[in-house]
This record gives structure tokens, sequence and C-alpha cells, in this order.
């Protein structure tokens, strides 16, 4: 007979979701405020540092075998440990690559390349079995609450570092940038090995699936051939590539076009990822008591979420014309908040399509999604700001280049709430999507 695995409890995942909290942590620094700071300060092209976030989102495409690598070895904790470790040292890398560039591009860039390496390396280490541990050892009736937990931890992880950061950059120079760095990374590393320590503790070695007797390759074409598993892959490439496409770009639009500082831009991204909480939250909170059919309510916010989306990127080009008047604090967080209740359904629908499929392939169905958005956030990230360089040349008018990518990003959220709609009517009647259950509603420890 076999051995049942302990499920984790409330306090266990909330120990996870710590983990998620410090890896982005670090991950705000080395997006949002390194590419602020090339871009602004030394002036150097947006498409820089939209390829190095390209390059470190490629890297991540190996996630897999990282995963693969914990399931043969039965444990996932010193993953989890070297991968925040190899994180936090390639984000001081990146911080002290970037100060280079003052005074030696070459060398600087070279050297952000190399350290943009370790942080996908890190990212797709530590991640991959965070969310491998929490999928085995979570129970079924609490999966989608613990999936949407530790992404609002992360997102929380943002603000606070956004927050924390911001003020301690100003009066900005770039020993206190890679010094702000240091301090992250190494308060980050602590908090995610204390989280793990010991939470494998008793927990036999896990032993092989039956899946991994099938070669990779075949797996892989068994779920593509699933018309559910590649809808919702194409539906992952689209609205990621839209929500990422706009991360780049934001805070060096705050500084060229609103004079904001850098401390005030990395705030600036701190009421984004606030917004985004409080989307994230509210989702969850509507989705315990909506009602006891949830797939319904999963598609519609989606869709919902997408095109509210939509409307703030709209409202983000406008304001690019119209100036200084413009309410941009407000936009922007009514864009974070628009993201947050997407990102929370499409989270919630993807735990349920993950098991809808046949041959028990959910790690193969959540590795071709992660892959997806892996590259729809390396591509994001990289066009946005090329498009950025691309339409300034065109238009010789910042504010008119700036318009025009926003509004683009708007209706790429409008394709992905069509794409969701087809998905839910697909699947919506053969399937029930799980609820994020409240407390009182679980099974006893």
């Amino acid at each position: 007979m076999k051995a049942e695995t302990p499920h984790l409890g409330w306090f266990g995942i909330f120990r996870l979701g710590l983990v998620q909290m410090a890896l982005g942590a670090i991950v705000v620094l080395t997006t949002s405020t390194l590419n602020r700071v090339m871009v602004v300060e030394l002036a150097l092209p947006a498409m820089l540092p939209g390829a190095l976030v390209g390059w470190h989102y490629a890297v991540q495409m190996s996630r897999p075998r990282w995963g693969y690598g914990s399931d043969m070895g039965g444990a996932r904790t010193p993953w989890i440990i070297g991968g925040m470790a190899i994180l936090g040292f390639g984000a001081i890398g990146a911080a002290g690559a970037t100060a280079l560039m003052e005074s030696s591009v070459l060398w600087g860039v070279f050297a952000a390349f190399l350290a943009f390496f370790g942080i996908g390396v890190g990212v797709g280490a530590a991640g991959t079995n965070l969310l491998a541990l929490l999928a085995t050892r979570t129970a079924p009736p609490r999966k989608a609450a613990a999936a949407a937990i530790v992404w609002i931890m992360m997102i929380f992880g943002f603000v606070v570092t956004a927050g924390v950061a911001g003020q301690m950059l100003d009066p900005f120079s770039m020993t206190r940038l890679v010094i702000v760095t240091s301090a992250v990374s190494a308060v980050a590393f602590a908090v995610s090995s204390l989280a793990v320590w010991n939470i494998e503790k008793g927990v036999a070695r896990a032993p092989v699936r039956p899946a991994v007797k099938t070669p990779f390759r075949q797996a892989v074409a068994e779920v593509w051939n699933e018309r559910q598993a590649r809808r919702f892959t194409i539906f992952v490439f689209v609205s990621m590539l839209a929500y990422s496409a706009q991360d780049l770009i934001l805070e060096p639009f705050a500084g060229i076009i609103y004079g904001y500082t850098p401390g005030e831009s990395t705030k600036l991204a701190g009421v984004q990822n606030g917004g985004v909480l409080i989307g994230m939250i509210a989702t969850a909170i509507v989705g315990t008591t909506i009602g006891k059919s949830r797939a319904g309510f999963m598609r519609a916010w989606t869709m919902g979420g997408c095109v509210a989306s939509a409307a703030s990127l709209l409202a983000l080009a406008a304001g690019a014309l119209i100036g200084s008047n413009w309410p941009l604090q407000l936009n922007v967080f009514m864009l974070g908040l628009s993201n947050g209740a997407f990102a929370v359904a499409a989270i919630g629908s993807m735990m349920a399509l993950a098991s809808a499929g046949k041959n028990g392939r959910e790690g193969t169905r959540m590795g071709i999604w992660g892959a997806s958005q892996a590259i729809a956030f390396g591509l994001g990230g990289f066009l946005g700001a090329a498009a950025i360089d691309a339409t300034r040349a065109v238009f010789m008018d910042v504010s008119s280049a700036f318009a025009f990518v926003f509004g683009f990003e708007g209706l790429m959220f409008l394709v992905a709430a069509v794409l969701a709609a087809r998905v839910g009517r697909s699947s919506a009647d053969r399937m029930k999507l799980p609820a994020m259950p409240a407390g009182d509603q679980l099974p006893a420890e």
C-alpha cells in the first residue's frame, strides 16, 4: 500500500510564500531599477536592458531539467536554497556591472550578460522547485488557494522592496545602488533559507512517476495535441506578452516624460505592484463567495482583467501625449489592479486545466505553460523596449513613441480576452474549475 505524503498546512504554504516573496524582492531590482538606471542615468538604448531581461528569460527555458533533477534526487530544498544563492550573487553582479558601464560600456555589458545568466539560473532553479514542492505537498482542495497566496506574497515582495529601496537609493549614486542591491539580496537569501529549513523533514524520497518513463519529446507532443492545453498555451503567451511589454518602459517613461528621479520611479513601480496585490486579493476573496460553480467566474474574471488592463494601457497612451497634467500614479495603480485580477483568475484556470487532460501529464502541462510564459516575458520586455527605440526614430517625438507602444500593448490584451473566451467556452461545460477555498471549507489537517 502506497504511503501518503503529508500535506502542507496553511503555515507551511505561508513559509513557501516567503521564498517567493524573497525571490520577487531581488527580481524587482534587477528588472525595474537597473533598467531605469541604464536608460536614464547612463543614456543607453532601452534595447540593452530589454536584451538582458530577455536573456535571463531565455536561460529559464531549461526549467524542466531543474525540476527533473530534484525529482530524481527526491529533495527540493537544496535546489531552492542553491537557486536563491545564485540569484543573489547574480543580482549583486548585475548592479556592479551597471556601475561599470559608467566607465566602460563594453566591459559593463559583458559583465551584465554574465550576471543575468546567473539571475536566470537562480530564478529557474529556485522557482521551479518551489512550485514543484508546493504542488506535490498541497492537498488538492487547497492548490488554487495556495497558488494565489504564493503569487500574492511575491507581489508583496515587489511592493515592499520598491518602497524601501526607493527611499534608500536617493540621493542616487552607483555605489549606493550596489550597496542596496547587496543588502536586499542578503536579506532575501536568509529569509528563504529559514523558510524552507526542515520543511521536507520526515518525507520519504519521492518515487519516480510513471510519466517519467515516457520520452520527453513524446510527452510534450501528447500534451500539445490536447486542444484545451494548446489553446491555453496560446492564451498564456499572448496575455503574458502584453503583461510584460510595459515592464521595462514604465520607469523610463516616468523619468523622461514626467521627470521622476530614480527613487520616485522605483516608488511608482511600488504603486503598480500595490495595485496588482489588491487586485489579486480581491479576486481571491470574491472567488470564495461567488457561488457553487467557479467556471463562469474564472472565465469572466480573466476576460474582464484583460479588458481592464487594455483600458489602462490606452489611458497611459493618452497620458504620454497630455504630459504632466495626467494622473500618472492613479493610472499606474489601475493598471496594476487590472493585471492582478487577470493573473489570479488565470492561475485558477491553470491549476484546473493541468489535471483536465489525459495520462496524468500535470507536470508536463505546467512546464509547457511555464515555457510559454518565459518566452512571452523575454520577448515582451525586449520588444517593448526595442519598440520605444524604433518609434522614437520614426516619430522624432518621445511622447508619440510611448503613446504608440502603450496603445499597441492594450490591443494585445484585447486579443488575449478573446482567446480566454474561446478556452472558457470550449472547456467550461466539461470541467469545473476549482474554487479558492476558504479555510472553513477545507478538510481537517
